[in-house]
């Protein structure tokens, strides 16, 4: 494994470039039925409020669904904080900005005057997340969404849940989700169990994978190799490689002789990195017309779109209809373009407003927050576990001629909801 000298900044899935560790309706019963049917009925005016207002649409059927009013004593109305690396600089406050409009526009579309937004600078240290908690925390927040980066998040969690305060954070380091602190962001592990399981339903039985030494490498190739054996299929090789070229080289090398027994060869890396890699199997005389491509939403990058090597591989992504629509929101609002990442926070603020208009004082509790049948986002369906990581509904996307097909669209529900 690389040490702590040779972490590299990576990508993150979404494309925006994070530190390495950051990176259905309703079926919930009221007025006369059981307590469990009012939950769902509940739920499902949350979850048809937030699909109307991630398609910038009225709610069809749902025009009448009665508003639970604020608790008592809450005269200001519900406060949320929004807890972010404004200040941070580069390419973290370019990400931190856009989730910050995208935010706003999401509590702008959702109509609810009794929602007071707070937005809290943590400038990208574990410090400031700290203390914008704590401010957060005293001017009467009830909720913390982010922060972004995984140590910001460790942070505002050890100020938010001795509070008894939920949290929504962003990023995709799994170690840092817990009871309470929710990641609602794009997790490695979900790509990696989406394209494997998808490529396995194909007929692909033999994998093998070709790993960066990283954290999210790490992470990915875990989940590879569990994905793998729950469906029924095997790995018949699987190499890391380090940040330097010529180490890679010697990777593929050793790798190559074993792809004449796969039908699946498994990379998760991001659009610098993997010509090279793809150079390197065709140079040490690896068909990439027999063994087909899978990644993971790194992948979702118009320069490999391009690659003739890429032609035909597949990768997991949310269908682009809901973040096409949600961009040109945000056009028209700030003019300028969203960042991919900018629809998390538009995802966690319409939510917090649906729950804050049908949930009264529950509104932000575990139960509420862990429905099983999720909630319908602008990137499509999510889901919070009760450990705090998050699923989502993925398509799978193959490339083909400088752009990507749909070849088996995101799921409409849940599993097991």
């Amino acid at each position: 494994m690389s040490g702590p000298g040779n972490r590299r900044v990576m990508t993150n899935p979404m494309n925006e470039t994070l530190d390495p560790e950051t990176s259905r309706q309703g079926k919930q019963t009221l007025g006369g039925r059981s307590p469990q049917l009012g939950r769902r009925l509940a739920m499902a005016s949350a979850l048809a409020l937030l699909v109307g207002a991630c398609s910038g649409a009225g709610f069809p059927g749902f025009e009448q669904t009665p508003v639970v009013p604020a608790t008592p004593g809450n005269a200001g109305g519900v406060k949320i904080a929004l807890i972010l690396p404004l200040t941070a600089g580069g390419q973290t406050a370019i990400v931190a900005n856009s989730l910050k409009n995208a935010g706003e526009l999401a509590l702008a579309e959702a109509n609810s005057p009794n929602v007071q937004l707070i937005v809290k600078d943590d400038r990208g240290t574990a410090d400031g997340a700290s203390a914008a908690a704590q401010e957060a925390l005293t001017e009467g927040a009830e909720l913390i969404v982010g922060p972004l980066l995984a140590a910001n998040v460790q942070a505002a969690a050890a100020v938010a849940r001795p509070a008894g305060r939920s949290m929504i954070a962003f990023s995709s380091d799994a170690s840092v989700a817990t009871r309470g602190v929710y990641l609602l962001s794009f997790m490695p592990a979900t790509d990696v169990q989406r394209v494997v399981s998808f490529a396995a339903s194909q007929g692909k039985r033999s994998f093998a994978a070709l790993v960066p030494d990283t954290a999210y490498g790490q992470v990915t190739s875990g989940a590879f190799q569990e994905t793998v054996s729950h469906a029924g299929g095997r790995v018949v090789a699987l190499e890391h490689y380090g940040a330097d070229h010529n180490q890679m080289i010697e990777t593929v090398k050793r790798l190559a002789p074993a792809l004449q027994q796969a039908d699946a060869l498994f990379i998760p890396d991001a659009a610098d990195t993997l010509p090279g890699i793809l150079e390197a199997l065709t140079g040490n005389g690896v068909d990439l017309k027999r063994v087909k491509l899978i990644g993971t939403g790194q992948w979702n990058d118009p320069k490999l779109f391009r690659l003739p090597q890429m032609q035909g591989a597949w990768f997991p992504a949310p269908e682009t209809a809901g973040f096409n629509a949600f961009a040109q929101r945000y056009r028209a609002k700030f003019s300028s373009e969203p960042t991919r990442t900018a629809t998390l926070s538009y995802d966690a603020l319409s939510l917090a407003a649906a729950l804050v208009r049908t949930q009264g004082s529950q509104r932000f509790s575990e139960s509420v927050l862990t429905n099983p049948s999720g909630f319908a986002g602008a990137d499509g369906l999510f889901r919070f576990r009760a450990d705090g990581s998050s699923e989502r509904g993925l398509a799978v996307l193959e490339m083909r001629n400088g752009s990507t097909a749909v070849v088996s669209g995101a799921p409409k529900s849940f599993s097991g909801s």
